[in-house]
């Protein structure tokens, strides 16, 4: 095993390569973000919001990929490959098939209905404010402590492995320049540094791919050793088997009962988490609604869901060939070892990927794959911090000032992007407190808990032209209700270390996160449904291009 103390000297020192690599990733992005911010008309709400609708599908679909490829995703997806297998790949290619549903089902409504944010959506479908209100909170608060907070924790391990940087230093920076793009371009800016940096994660993760595959010998290598990837010296004085990897570790599709992927939680749990991302999110839609037309519409989605199929070999599969390669580090098992290692005592599996770049990467390109991580957390960062100030200034801001300007519009935009730099940076601590063995399983289950009753406020709004706002409502408070109780409960029984007493309660041991999203989505529908029919129906007359059905009626729609 490699000797902590001589590790951490080399890993904190940078070749020559490695920093002119850095330095012209910079000055390139730099360049093509304040381009575009030239470029783009950012004097008015449709310019700097949606890029004044002229997009490309080429540029839609790359940014559609990387605004959701963050740097969670490379720490994450490889972590939990390490971990369980390629179960985890079944995430990127469920969104194959929701991206066409985003496309050819939920665009088309709204666009017809000429909408710049979601909650802004809702309004128009239900009248009144208090859903859009709340889900316009709800959705900054998502962003900031899980998607922010999940990206800026997956940044901090792959600089604290591989550079030994001021880790405050460092993430500060990173949340800086990402906040600049978003505050001087607008949307238009942060698609094509979003395209570029697309191209730039490809390159890297495929030159890992590659070296990880010629070092432990081809696929079928992968195939044959992963499940002999083990820290044998704590399995063996121990006799336990929570570090062994699963025998199923190379299957999509796994048993009812399996602790990580049961295949009925990843046909339905799983897709109804990914309608609420991919449908309802205002990250990903405000770039569809960006396109110059309904055909870059749907080949950008096409395009993007082409792409999620290439996470599988350049995330998953390299996290489990670090595990073969490090089985003592990534597949670590002692807790006490663990904590010293990666500071959690739970396992190890979020370092696999940048364990696996120092492994493999000869100097020069080190620098590559760090600037791989920037460009995926800045990518992520700079498409939540526009996204969120489009919502902040469209849902929330001219509720306090109904009689806003346009300027007024772009200057609260821009400094309520300020404060989520700010808020993002004091949540730090908090991250580093709150590590787990699996980063990608904490945002999928957050998702699970609170993502259901809005995906099925949207499905019944598109669908369903007899929902109305108190059906909506009641659905929404009843499914959050039940969603953060969960939620907490989860939190105070925590997952116990390997070799400890798991004193848990049945159902929460049982009751997977994928089953739970799935059933309470079932209860927000039936809450919807329910309050719907015993309440007062919306007239037609105000639905007109509101829903999948009249999406293109001609009729005048009365507010």
């Amino acid at each position: 095993m490699v000797n902590m103390d001589d590790e951490q000297t080399a890993i904190g020192s940078l070749e020559w390569g490695d920093v002119v690599v850095l330095v012209a990733y910079f000055l390139v992005v730099l360049s093509v973000g304040l381009a575009a911010s030239k470029l783009s008309n950012r004097t008015t709400r449709g310019g700097y919001f949606l890029a004044g609708r002229s997009v490309h599908w080429i540029l839609i679909g790359a940014s559609l990929f990387s605004s959701n490829v963050g740097s969670g995703h490379f720490v994450g997806l490889a972590g939990s490959g390490a971990a369980t297998g390629i179960g985890v790949a079944a995430f990127e290619l469920n969104a194959i098939f929701v991206l066409l549903i985003l496309g050819w089902l939920f665009v088309p409504v709204y666009v017809s209905a000429g909408v710049y944010t979601m909650p802004e959506y809702l309004r128009k479908r239900f009248g009144g404010q208090r859903i859009r209100v709340y889900l316009s909170v709800l959705a900054i608060i998502l962003s900031i402590f899980t998607k922010i907070s999940a990206d800026l924790y997956a940044g901090a391990i792959f600089i604290e492995q591989s550079l030994g940087w001021n880790l405050y230093v460092s993430i500060i920076s990173l949340v800086l320049l990402s906040a600049l793009f978003s505050i001087l371009g607008g949307l238009t800016a942060v698609i094509w540094t979003d395209t570029l940096q697309t191209v730039i994660m490809l390159l890297g993760s495929f030159t890992l791919m590659i070296l990880g595959f010629q070092r432990v010998g081809g696929y079928q290598a992968v195939v044959f050793e992963f499940n002999d990837a083990i820290d044998y010296s704590w399995i063996m004085s121990n006799q336990m088997t929570c570090g062994v990897p699963p025998k199923n570790a190379m299957h999509l599709f796994r048993p009812l009962d399996d602790p990580d992927l049961p295949w009925l939680g990843v046909i339905f749990g799983l897709t109804v988490s990914a309608v609420w991302y991919w449908c309802t999110d205002q990250v990903i839609v405000q770039r569809t609604l960006a396109a110059r037309n309904m055909h870059h519409v749907k080949a950008g989605c096409v395009f993007a869901g082409l792409l999620k199929i290439l996470p599988m070999f350049i995330l998953v599969m390299p996290g489990m060939i670090a595990r073969i390669l490090l089985p003592n580090e990534v597949g670590c098992s002692d807790p006490d070892i663990c904590e010293k290692l990666c500071g959690s005592r739970t396992g190890c599996s979020n370092i696999a990927y940048p364990r696996l770049v120092l492994e493999l990467m000869p100097n020069g390109l080190r620098g590559l794959m760090l600037a791989v991580m920037i460009a995926a957390l800045m990518s992520s960062l700079t498409s939540i911090f526009n996204s969120s100030a489009t919502i902040f200034t469209i849902d929330i801001w001219t509720r306090i000032h109904a009689n806003a300007s346009e300027v007024e519009e772009m200057v609260a935009g821009r400094l309520f992007v300020l404060v989520l730099v700010v808020v993002s940076v004091l949540w730090v601590p908090v991250i580093q407190a709150n590590t787990g063995s699996q980063l990608f399983n904490y945002i999928q289950s957050v998702t699970s808990y609170l993502s259901p009753p809005v995906c099925a406020v949207y499905v019944l709004a598109i669908f369903w032209p007899r929902t109305n706002e108190k059906g909506a409502f009641a659905g929404l408070m009843v499914g959050l209700v039940v969603g953060a109780s969960w939620f907490v409960v989860t939190l105070a029984y925590g997952v116990p270390s390997c070799g400890e007493e798991d004193t848990r309660p049945a159902i929460v041991t049982s009751l997977h996160y994928l089953y739970f999203g799935m059933l309470l989505f079932g209860i927000s529908v039936i809450v919807i449904v329910v309050v719907s029919l015993l309440t007062k129906p919306i007239e037609e007359k105000h639905l007109y291009r509101l829903t999948f059905w009249t999406r293109y009626s001609d009729e005048p729609r009365y507010r």
